[in-house]
This record gives structure tokens, sequence and C-alpha cells, in this order.
């Protein structure tokens, strides 16, 4: 099994579609693309796709394989960074970690606020839930974290922005042509939730759920973008997800706006008190600039 046979079955379970992922992500014809997929199931030794009338879906077994298939081409990305980094001169670090989904729209203007100390620092990036980058901001293994905020000793945050939740459903939905999504409509679909390990988006979509009068029991619960996207699309689900989940759907995967005022959740980024770093002091006199950078 090759890195390739890997990033080929990533792309095809994303897009949900071997003609689409062959010809928009992989850039090689459809019927190579499917030798390559047999090849990987063959030595598998089990499904990992199926045909439908929507194109391909994942299998029981794919969609385990999916979550281990991400996690190899992460390992295998973080490894060859971390041999490039190896052979260059030691720079001084800033370490930064964004709640996964945020650093598509955060990352940019991050290293923005540094654009004049960019060549004389190394900046690290990594992406987690958020309860794990406030334990990598406790223990200063991080300079700044973009995070959902909570109460911890010595790490202080500051809001940058309100984020609107939205709701992410097929995009052969019944309901997936209208302007904005009644969470009403919840009740009778098949909820994905939130998990406890992601604690204040659970608790903030908990309580508009609760406001607006809804009782429902989530048929999965999840604690990242991909898991739930990929429960949406596999299982026709409906989840409510932060707006910058946006970022990461495929074709068959949409993202309406909640009817009425839509909950907010802060983005805030958090540090350590005791951290002295002079990049952070520099990041931090500048974070008022952050979103204009």
């Amino acid at each position: 099994m090759e890195l390739r046979h890997l990033r080929y079955f990533v792309a095809v379970a994303e897009e949900g579609s071997l003609t689409v992922a062959a010809e928009k992500r992989l850039n090689t014809a459809q019927p190579s693309l499917s030798r390559q997929i047999r090849d990987l199931e063959y030595e598998v030794g089990v499904p990992l796709l199926r045909r439908s009338v929507r194109g391909v879906e994942l299998t029981e077994a794919g969609k385990v394989f999916l979550d281990h298939a991400r996690l190899a081409l992460m390992q295998a990305e973080a490894a060859t960074e971390g041999a490039r980094r190896a052979a260059q001169p030691s720079k001084q670090v800033f370490a930064i970690g964004f709640t996964t989904g945020q650093e598509v729209e955060w990352l940019p203007r991050a290293t923005g606020l540094l654009r004049n100390e960019l060549a004389n620092i190394e900046i690290r990036v990594s992406s987690d839930h958020s309860a794990a980058l406030l334990e990598e901001l406790a223990h200063r293994r991080l300079d700044v974290a973009f995070v959902r905020s909570e109460t911890m000793p010595d790490i202080e945050f500051k809001v940058v922005a309100q984020e609107p939740l939205v709701a992410v459903l097929p995009s052969d939905h019944r309901l997936a042509q209208r302007k904005t999504f009644d969470p009403k409509n919840l009740v009778g679909e098949t909820y994905i939730g939130i998990s406890k390990v992601p604690r204040v988006l659970r608790a903030v979509i908990a309580g508009y759920l609760q406001r607006r009068g809804i009782e429902i029991v989530p048929a999965f619960e999840i604690d990242n973008y991909a898991m739930a996207i990929s429960l949406v699309s596999s299982n026709r689900g409906v989840a409510i997800l932060p707006a910058s989940a946006k970022n990461f759907l495929p074709w068959s995967v949409v993202s309406l706006p909640l009817e009425g005022e839509p909950p907010t959740i802060d983005v805030t980024v958090g540090y350590h008190r005791a951290n002295a770093s002079p990049i952070l002091r520099t990041f931090l006199s500048r974070l008022d600039g952050l979103n204009a950078a």
C-alpha cells in the first residue's frame, strides 16, 4: 500500500464520485483511478466503496478506513515537514494553534501581523479541537491558539470574532434549496451531534436548541468537522456546525444559514500569561489589526 492509494481513496470519498475526483482533484483518468481503488480494496481485503445512484458511497469498512487514511496522510506530511525543518538553520519559533477549520480563515491574518518578522522566525502551525489546544497552551507548547474560551488558570483570552452557526446537509436533501434552515426540521432527521470533547461548541448548540424548544437525540456524536461532514454525506444526516466548516464541504454537502438570528460562538486568541516571548508581545500588540490583516 502506497501513500498515493490513500490520497486517491480520500479524494474519492470526499467528492463522492470517481469521475469528479479524477478530473478535479487528482488530474488523472477515471479508469486509472478505478484500478487504483480496486488495488487498494484488494490489499485491504474488504470493499471500501459501493456505487449508488448518487455516485459512490463509503461502506462501513470504508468509513473506518477513511479516518485512518486521513491520519496517515497527515503524519506523512508532518514527517516531511519535520525533516525539512531539521535541515534548516535554527530560527526563533512561534507556535500557533487553530481549532480545526479556523486555520483557513485566520492563518493568513495571523501571519500578516508578523509579516515584518517572517524572515527571521519560524512559524509552526497545528490544528486540533479546542480542549487539546488549551492543554498545549497550558504546557507552553503553543504561543497562541485560536480557540473557544474556557476558564483556565494562567490562560488569557481575547475575543477576535463571533462566528455564526449553520446547518450542514446533503446537497440533494429536500430542504437544501431553501434560503435558510428552520431548526425545527431537525426533528425526524438523522441528527449529527457534537461530542463532549468540543465542550464549548456542544454547550452553545445545546443552549440554542433548548431555547427553540427542540428536543432531539443525536444519531451520532462527533468531535471534528471531517467526521461530521462524512456522516452528513454517507448517512444523509444534518448537523449544526460553525460557519468555518463551509471551507471543507465537498460538492455533495451544502450549508444553510439558520432561520432567524443564528447562534454564534466566540473566536478567541488564547495565550499563557507567563509567556515572555518577544514575538508573542509583538503579535498581541498588533491584535487590533487582525481583522484587517
